[in-house]
C-alpha cells in the first residue's frame, strides 16, 4: 500500500482565541500563551490525519521566526521544520511527494479586513500575480499546485475562510473567530476551536475534494510596497524593475521563482527606514 504524507504550513495570526499581536510578537506578554494555543491546534490536526491514516506529517513552522511551536509539547509522530532563514519560507518543505496541504492559522491579505491581515510584511500593500492581487494564502497554494498538492484546510478567521473559497473550490474551512475588527475578535472557548478544527480535518481528510489551484506559467509578480523607499531596495533583484510608482515587478518562469523572489524583495525592502 501506498504511503501517504500530509504537509501543513502553521502560521499565528489566524489561531483560535488570539485576537491581537500580543500573541504573535515574540517580545510581547502574550506571546508564551499563544505559542502554547499554537501548538494545541496543530496536533489536533496531527492527530486527524493520522486517525485518517496518514503514514507521514511534516509540519512547518510558518510565523516571523518560524520557531514557534513547541517541539517538547507537538505530537511525537509529526516532524516539524523550525527556525530561519528557510530557502522556501512558509511553504518549506513542500513538493510532489505530499499528497495533501493543510493551511493553519492562516489570516486575509493586506489591506483587508480580518485580524491582524498583511501579506507577509507591513511593507506590503499587495502581492500580484498576472495582475491578481493575492494573500499569503494565494501564493503558498499556487506552490502547492506547482508540485500537483492540493490544499484541503485552512484554519483562521471567518475573512481567511471567504478568501480561501473564492480561490480554492471544495476547500474545507475551519473558522475558529470572527473578525471584530483588525485587532479585535469574537473568539471560542478552547473546547469549541477544538471541535471545529477536528470536524473540519476529518472532513478534509476523509474527501480530499479541493480543487488545485494551478499557477500560470511564467508568471509576472508585482509587489507594491509603501513607499518608494521600500520600492528601491526590492529592485536591487536582479531581473526586477520598479514600474508604476512603488510597485516592483519581476518576470519568473516559475512560480517558486517567482515565491523565492517575493522573500528576497520583502526581506530588502525592510532595510528601509521610514524616517530616511
Amino acid at each position: 500500500m501506498q504511503k501517504m504524507k500530509l504537509w501543513v504550513s502553521v502560521d499565528m495570526e489566524g489561531i483560535n482565541g488570539l485576537p491581537d499581536d500580543t500573541f504573535v510578537d515574540s517580545s510581547k506578554y502574550n506571546y508564551t500563551r499563544g505559542q502554547r494555543i499554537m501548538t494545541q491546534e496543530a496536533n489536533w490536526v496531527v492527530e486527524e490525519a493520522f486517525r485518517a491514516g496518514y503514514d507521514e506529517v511534516i509540519l512547518n513552522d510558518s510565523h516571523s521566526k518560524m520557531n514557534n511551536l513547541l517541539v517538547e509539547d507537538i505530537h511525537p509522530q509529526a516532524k516539524l521544520i523550525s527556525g530561519d532563514v528557510k530557502p522556501m519560507s512558509m511553504v518549506q518543505g513542500l513538493d510532489e511527494s505530499a499528497d495533501a496541504a493543510v493551511f493553519l492559522g492562516y489570516h486575509s491579505r493586506a489591506g483587508q479586513p480580518g485580524v491582524m491581515s498583511h501579506s507577509m510584511t507591513a511593507g506590503v500593500r499587495h502581492f500580484k500575480i498576472n495582475d491578481q492581487i493575492i494573500g499569503e494564502f494565494g501564493f503558498n497554494a499556487y506552490v502547492a499546485g506547482y508540485y500537483g498538492v492540493p490544499v484541503i484546510l485552512v484554519s483562521g478567521d471567518d475573512q481567511i475562510a471567504a478568501e480561501a473559497a473564492q480561490l480554492i473550490d471544495g476547500i474545507e474551512t475551519a473558522i475558529v473567530k470572527e473578525a471584530v475588527s483588525r485587532s479585535s475578535a469574537i473568539v471560542y472557548s478552547l473546547a469549541e476551536s477544538e471541535r471545529i478544527v477536528r470536524e473540519a480535518a476529518e472532513k478534509a481528510f476523509s474527501g480530499n475534494k479541493a480543487v488545485l489551484l494551478t499557477p500560470p506559467e511564467k508568471p509576472v509578480l508585482k509587489i507594491e510596497f509603501c513607499n518608494y523607499g521600500q520600492a528601491e531596495w526590492a529592485s536591487m533583484i536582479p531581473k526586477s524593475k520598479i514600474v508604476e510608482e512603488t510597485t516592483v515587478e519581476f518576470q519568473a518562469d516559475t512560480i517558486v521563482e517567482a515565491y523565492q523572489a517575493m522573500i528576497a524583495m520583502t526581506e530588502l525592502a525592510m532595510k528601509c527606514a521610514f524616517s530616511s
